[in-house]
This record gives C-alpha cells, sequence and structure tokens, in this order.
C-alpha cells in the first residue's frame, strides 16, 4: 500500500500570501513563483484559506470481529466469511493477511492424510 506524506502549509503563511498578492497586486502566477507554491494551491488558498478537517475514515470490517469469527470458525472459507461480515472477499483476505493469519486453515492433517498414514502404519506393521 502507497502512502503519501502530505504536508501542509500553516494557516499564518496562507494568510500572509494573500494579503502580499492583494497588497501588491500580483496575479496568481507572479505570487506563487514569488512564495515558490504551486498555482493549484494558491487558488484554492484563495477560495478557503483554512485547511479541510480530515476524518479518519470509517471501516467497513471490525478486525477484532474478524478476529473472533476465525476462532469461532476455524474452518470457514473466505468466501463465507464475506458473506457474514458483508464485505467482498478481497476485503477478508486483506485483513486477515494484516492480522497475520495463514490462509492455511489447521496444522492437523486432513482426514485423507490420516488414512494414508494409517494405512501405511498398518502396512509396516504387517511386515
Amino acid at each position: 500500500m502507497i502512502t503519501r506524506c502530505v504536508m501542509s502549509y500553516t494557516i499564518d503563511f496562507r494568510r500572509k500570501v494573500i494579503s502580499v498578492r492583494k497588497a501588491e497586486g500580483l496575479t496568481i502566477r507572479e505570487t506563487a513563483k514569488q512564495f515558490r507554491i504551486g498555482k493549484a494551491s494558491l487558488v484554492r488558498w484563495l477560495k478557503r484559506p483554512e485547511p479541510k478537517n480530515s476524518t479518519p475514515r470509517k471501516r467497513k470490517l471490525d478486525k477484532n470481529a474478524l478476529a473472533k469469527d476465525v476462532e469461532q470458525y476455524p474452518d470457514a472459507y473466505q468466501k463465507e466469511q464475506a458473506e457474514r461480515f458483508g464485505v467482498c472477499k478481497k476485503t477478508i483476505w486483506q485483513s486477515l493477511k494484516k492480522l497475520g493469519l495463514t490462509y492455511k486453515k489447521n496444522s492437523i492433517p486432513s482426514k485423507n492424510q490420516r488414512k494414508r498414514q494409517a494405512g501405511t502404519s498398518a502396512k509396516k506393521t504387517t511386515v
């Protein structure tokens, strides 16, 4: 996942840039060049000098609930988990990956493997 580090200018700096532009009668291009900022930033500041308040994104899937679901239904398919939580399979896969849970359901041998092991051990005892 790629994250961007976005640094915003202070409100004081923004107001200073706007006031200098008005006082000196500069164009947007000239003001942006003088203060070494982007023209688009200056246009945005003219519309709204204060930055927008950002709120954390609300997630659809509660990871604690998913961890409990995995404990309760260890053999459930990701498709079944997705249906229970009302999300897509990829969301389940990504969340399981972030939780550090592997795709392999358990370390206990499956029924077929136990039969094979029992069959080979029975042959060894008869020989």
